[in-house]
């Protein structure tokens, strides 16, 4: 069996998890706390981050836009017309547009922001940047997630999913970084309905139901996020 290393609340390993969820791929879980800098982590994957999917047969990938392109390449057209990365060209630009804009943009933003100062910190030293969260950080990341949530909202307006009429990477990618954040209770759903609708549809999905029964030591999850009536 594959190997996947990740954290619980990490976002770009939350993408992933719901990617190999959606095409039936089961995985060995392995919990990464990346911040430790583990050595033999570090030989798999110099960077430090994650998620790395390590083969059976040994081929590692690390990053979660490699394991995506990774696993289109090698399962997708099994999928047939549920492909998550589309055939058409121009489909598969705007799905990758959309995936950057949530695993880059979002995620600089918003998501990256708030694990750090809320969850990370709490388990690394005071040498190490531990300690209480930076509220600025947490202040900003709340402003910004607004912009997004109406951009989401936008998007679905006059489209099925994110980036047309079938689900995408783009759906998982933003759903991912949202869940992150929903667990911590920093979502303002009541803000945009649309994006609200979306986000309820995507939870919806078996692929959601491991990460909505995550939980971290020390940590209880904000009521609504596993909540399917949200």
């Amino acid at each position: 069996m594959a190997n996947l290393y990740h954290h619980p609340l990490c976002p770009h390993s939350r993408f992933i998890r719901l990617v190999l969820a959606e095409f039936g791929y089961d995985v060995e879980l392995i919990e990464e706390r990346s911040f430790d800098r583990r050595r033999e982590f570090l030989a798999l994957n110099p960077a430090g981050t994650t998620p790395v999917l390590q083969e059976q047969a040994g081929l590692v990938i690390p990053g979660a836009a490699p394991i995506a392109e990774y696993l289109d390449e090698t399962r997708g057209l099994a999928l047939g017309p549920r492909r998550l990365l589309p055939e058409d060209p121009a489909a598969r630009v705007e799905v990758r547009r959309l995936m950057e804009w949530f695993n880059g943009k979002f995620f600089d933003e918003v998501s990256g922001y708030l694990v750090t100062q809320k969850v990370y910190r709490r388990f690394l030293k005071g040498p190490q940047g531990g300690g209480a969260p930076d509220m600025e950080q947490v202040r900003a990341a709340r402003t910004n997630i607004r912009y997004h949530l109406n951009y989401i909202g936008y998007l679905v307006a006059t489209r099925n999913w994110l980036a047309g009429d079938v689900i995408t990477y783009a759906d998982l990618a933003a759903a991912a970084h949202l869940s992150s954040v929903d667990f911590l209770g920093d979502v303002p759903w009541a803000e945009n309905e649309m994006a609200k609708d979306w986000y309820a549809r995507i939870k919806s999905r078996p692929s959601f139901r491991t990460l909505l029964a995550d939980r971290v030591p020390g940590m209880t999850p904000d009521p609504v996020y596993a909540d399917l009536d949200f």
